[in-house]
């Protein structure tokens, strides 16, 4: 059976390795900041303690004020699993790195929020639309998208 990392387990090791990364933390997840994503997201991927060698999803979510990219990663050796998300805080041009040097499985999920949400993934090598035409104006899972 997976169960979650608590959030305090990856924060110790996170601030010992990465100091100043973690922006909060919850009970099981942990905030970071974006441009330390993919070098935190391989430390958990290749750490002895954590090997999260799976990804699960990675959604979007629009608060008005930024948006929140979430990354659910499990451990099957350890049968864990941990949240770790970032932020956007521009709707102009909303950008993270794309995770997808470091799960493969990331490709199509990072397509579809750059679709929908708008949010560019820097370094995917093949961002485009997934669901939407080219020319289609606007992201439609935008609180703020109008017909």
């Amino acid at each position: 059976m997976i169960v979650a990392l608590p959030a305090k387990e990856i924060i110790s090791q996170l601030s010992d390795k990465f100091p100043g990364v973690i922006e909060e933390a919850g009970q099981d997840s942990v905030l970071v900041k974006s441009d330390s994503l993919p070098a935190v997201a391989e430390h958990l991927k290749t750490a002895a303690g954590f090997k999260f060698d799976y990804l699960n999803y990675i959604t979007a979510v629009d608060y008005y004020q930024y948006f929140e990219v979430v990354y659910q990663m499990t451990s099957l050796e350890h049968n864990h699993s941990a949240i770790l998300k970032v932020r956007c805080h521009t709707r102009d041009n909303p950008t993270v790195p794309s995770l997808i040097g470091i799960y493969q499985g990331a490709d199509f999920q990072e397509r579809e929020i750059y679709d929908l949400m708008g949010i560019t993934f820097e370094g995917h090598p093949n961002l485009k639309r997934i669901f939407l035409w080219e020319g289609f104006d606007g992201h439609p899972l935008r609180k703020d998208w109008n017909q």
